[in-house]
Order: C-alpha cells, then sequence, then structure tokens
C-alpha cells in the first residue's frame, strides 16, 4: 500500500471518528474504559481496536470495551469500502493516524506483533 493511500484511510477514520455520534462511542462506555486504561486493564492495540492488559471479570467492563470495539469496527469498515483496502488495513492506519496519538503516558498498548508497553 502506498504511503499516501495509507494516509488516506487514516484520515477518513479521523473524519469518521470526528462526525460519530455519542450512541456509537455511547460516553458511559467511554468512562469505563478510560477508568480500566488508567488501572492498566485495558489497553490499545495496533489493529485499532482495544484489547485486555489483564484478565477482566467486570461484566460493565467488557460490554464497554465491546461496545466501542463495535463502533470502531463499522468505521474501519466504512473507511475501508471507501478507500479500497481491507478493514484490517483501516484499523491499522486508524491506530497510526488516530489512536496513537490518543494514547496517555501511564497507558498500556500493544504494537504490531509485539507484547503490551506502557508508554
Amino acid at each position: 500500500m502506498q504511503g499516501r493511500d495509507f494516509f488516506n484511510v487514516g484520515a477518513a477514520v479521523m473524519a469518521a471518528l470526528a462526525l460519530t455520534p455519542a450512541a456509537a462511542f455511547a460516553m458511559d462506555a467511554k468512562s469505563v474504559v478510560d477508568a480500566a486504561k488508567t488501572a492498566g486493564i485495558v489497553g490499545e492495540q495496533a489493529d485499532g481496536f482495544l484489547g485486555f492488559v489483564k484478565p477482566s471479570s467486570d461484566p460493565a467492563l467488557k460490554g464497554a470495551v465491546q461496545e466501542i470495539n463495535e463502533g470502531r469496527d463499522a468505521l474501519y469498515r466504512q473507511a475501508a469500502a471507501k478507500n479500497g483496502v481491507s478493514v484490517e488495513v483501516a484499523g491499522a492506519s486508524a491506530y497510526t493516524t488516530v489512536v496513537q496519538a490518543r494514547i496517555k503516558p501511564g497507558e498500556h498498548y500493544k504494537p504490531n506483533g509485539g507484547g503490551w508497553m506502557v508508554k
């Protein structure tokens, strides 16, 4: 994939994130996930989705992660269709161009092919 195309996918996802209605990323789910990120339970993955750094039995947290990941999946599918790339490429592009910059110090992230790291 050309660098320009990769940028276009990221730009499409970034635009979709900015225009996404609150229903796709419910504030309650975001608050639950943000708290779990701060606690080191949830982190960002290079595929553009949230993952569990540590196992959790909290149904509210599992539901919040699932809700956000489903919203992201829908955005990645839209960006992929618009740019003629796979959903995986759209997710990875979103991670590189949008998500990675939003990871706060002390939060976990999982680079492609690697294990969990702390920013």
